[in-house]
């Protein structure tokens, strides 16, 4: 990665075996950002190892090292028993994380994620141009569904590991208020 820290090492591997990585895996606190899309992985079998099998792996990894916390970003809408692949998976993945143990365990369910992306996906972008405009209509119950910058994501992360809050799933209008300070 290039950078240079006392308080980093680097580990290059297969992040699909993170299991190898069991003694290496040492940590105050895991932040697990991965994820993949249908376009990228279009393979039904792979898109699980990644957005199920390395959170999981992760969890695991954590319990048996004793890192007491774990914050994984999964999506709103995960639901373990939806008929839609992607929010079933994120469903089955929270609840297998959940079952791990890991004492401060948090679920991050950002909604449509804004900011610029290195590719161009026409149907996210103009869900963004769509939100650009409906976000100040989204009020009362329905703020969680406005669009959340990824600034305000990794605040929220940072702001969780350095709090006793209880385990649990954060929505994203929560994650907003996580990221101010409130």
């Amino acid at each position: 990665m290039d950078i240079s820290s006392q308080k980093i090492e680097e580990y290059i591997g297969d992040i699909l075996t993170l299991e190898s990585f069991s003694s290496e895996f040492k940590a105050d606190e895991v932040f697990c950002c991965i994820g993949t899309t249908n376009s990228k992985t279009p393979d039904k079998e792979l898109y699980r190892k990644i957005d199920y099998g390395i959170p999981v792996a992760a969890g695991k990894l954590c319990k048996a090292n004793d890192i007491d916390t774990l914050i994984i970003i999964s999506a709103m809408g995960a639901n373990p028993k939806s008929n839609i692949f992607y929010n079933r998976l994120k469903g089955e993945m929270e609840e297998s994380v959940f079952k791990i143990g890991v004492p401060r365990t948090y679920i991050l369910q950002p909604s449509l994620i804004s900011g610029r992306r290195e590719e161009w996906r026409f149907g996210e972008w103009l869900a963004k141009q769509l939100f650009n405009i409906f976000n100040v209509l989204l009020i009362g119950p329905l703020k969680k569904y406005r669009s959340i910058h990824p600034n305000e994501i990794a605040k929220c992360m940072i702001r969780l590991s350095n709090t006793d809050k209880k385990s649990g799933i954060i929505a994203s209008d929560e994650i907003k208020r996580i990221a101010k300070g409130d």
